[in-house]
């Protein structure tokens, strides 16, 4: 039982990895002194540590700063940990604590300050002794203490945001299920091809892995799509041909997985964002349609660019014309659903809300082609729905039914010239130059 307390406290504490620096960094400047002692002060030459008054100087400003910078990214850190705490949990507060990167940090900074005080007390301007090894190394603790502050800033506002601490939570779970609970992990048959580590879908490089599989003779048929979550050991591809042929590990390295999805590959995790501000943007108790009405001009200007657009078919092929790749990729209707359909439900009752999307959808369907025109008629016809089961009054529906691009609560029936928009797209044509 001591021992567990033991461990608990040193993995828990926030002071034990910067103590350890300090006494660390206490012996190291006692060596130094000695070595610098026993040759005379004249191990490095002056043109390289600078004079006695020149290092009392840097001395004195790298404590001082050390001092302060310490005192600041302690303050930032508590701040940081309230500020998780109240967005997230209050529960991952020990994890955020146990962080060793955060830790060995702030020792160094508390060990940089120790060390400059020390050598400052070796100095004598008035005989002109400086001990060059212990300046010396005093300079480089500077120089790694800037690029501690450095990785430092990166790696708390890393483990901050909501994908840092799920991952920091959950390896630690994942860690303890593997100790407490050891065992097999799933089997799948000969053509699975599964992922050793979890992540999400960032990147998949299409020609190496066409390349690959006409190698191989084969098809490989990538399971997730982009942007989804792999769990450890889950299938990634399955092979369509002599699985035997295909070089697994080097299938599974062509595609990258990280912590949380990017929309620099993967365009529909960009409209997930708009849609996640624009529902949080009228939740309560923030009450802002006029967030989500801006939302929505961004989602309206993008899916104008998709509906006129072809669709990629997933399929992959090699220079003989032979397919080598499947992927699945997400089609018009997809796209219209992840731009709606939650907006659709949660904006019901929000009168500006419900015209701007009216707006929205009137506007696609002038643009889309017949075959496109399904997904954006089901869209306004459970609008509809939703609005007239959120008001009583016959008034109140037609109010929030009508079209209103501005977001500002009036549509073609207040205003003095009618915008309609027209029913079909006229393409300019080139006019004769007589």
């Amino acid at each position: 039982m001591r021992r567990f307390w033991i461990a608990y406290a040193t993995r828990s504490s926030l002071w034990l990895v910067p103590a350890l620096c300090i006494l660390g960094g206490a012996c190291l400047a006692a060596i130094t002194i000695a070595i610098d002692r026993a040759a005379g002060d004249e191990l490095i030459p002056h043109s390289v540590t600078g004079s006695a008054t020149d290092v009392q100087a840097i001395l004195s400003t790298i404590a001082t700063s050390m001092i302060s910078l310490s005192t600041i990214v302690l303050t930032v850190t508590l701040v940081a940990v309230q500020l998780a705490m109240g967005q997230f949990s209050p529960r991952v507060v020990r994890a955020l604590l146990e962080d060793r990167l955060n830790q060995a940090a702030i020792g160094l900074f508390f060990t940089t300050f120790i060390f400059a005080i020390v050598g400052l007390r070796e100095v004598d301007d008035q005989a002109g002794t400086v001990p060059g090894l212990t300046v010396l190394v005093c300079y480089l603790m500077t120089l790694a203490s800037l690029a501690a502050l450095v990785l430092f800033v990166h790696h708390a506002s890393q483990a901050l945001r909501v994908s840092g601490l799920v991952d920091l939570v959950g390896d630690e779970t994942r860690a303890q299920i593997d100790r407490r609970y050891p065992g097999p992990h799933p089997v799948y048959d000969d053509t699975i091809i599964t992922r050793p580590d979890p992540g999400v879908i960032m990147f998949v490089d299409h020609d190496e892995l066409v390349a690959l599989a006409r190698r191989a003779d084969c098809v490989l048929e990538l399971l997730p799509t982009m942007g989804e979550f792999v769990p450890s050991g889950a299938p990634l591809f399955r092979v369509r041909g002599d699985p035997q042929r295909v070089d697994r590990a080097a299938a599974v390295a062509l595609v990258a997985v990280g912590p949380e999805r990017t929309h620099h590959e993967e365009p529909a995790y960009g409209l997930r964002k708009l849609v996640d501000m624009a529902e949080r943007a009228i939740a309560q108790p923030f009450n802002d349609p006029t967030t989500t009405v801006q939302v929505i001009h961004r989602l309206q200007d993008c899916l104008r660019l998709l509906a006129v657009r072809p669709f990629p078919s997933g399929e992959h092929v090699d220079a003989d014309g032979r397919v080598r790749l499947t992927i699945r990729a997400l089609d018009w209707d997809g796209y219209v659903r992840l731009a709606f359909d939650e907006l659709r439900l949660a904006g019901a009752r929000v009168p500006t809300v419900t015209r701007r999307l009216v707006a929205a959808l009137q506007d696609l369907k002038a643009l889309a082609p017949p075959e496109r025109q399904e997904p954006l008629d089901r869209q306004l016809d459970l609008l509809r729905e939703g609005v007239r089961n959120a008001y009583d009054d016959p008034r109140d529906i037609a109010a929030a039914l009508t079209a209103d691009p501005t977001g500002l609560g009036s549509g073609p029936d207040v205003t003095s010239v009618d915008h309609a928009l027209p029913s079909k797209i006229i393409r300019p044509v080139a006019r004769d130059p007589a």
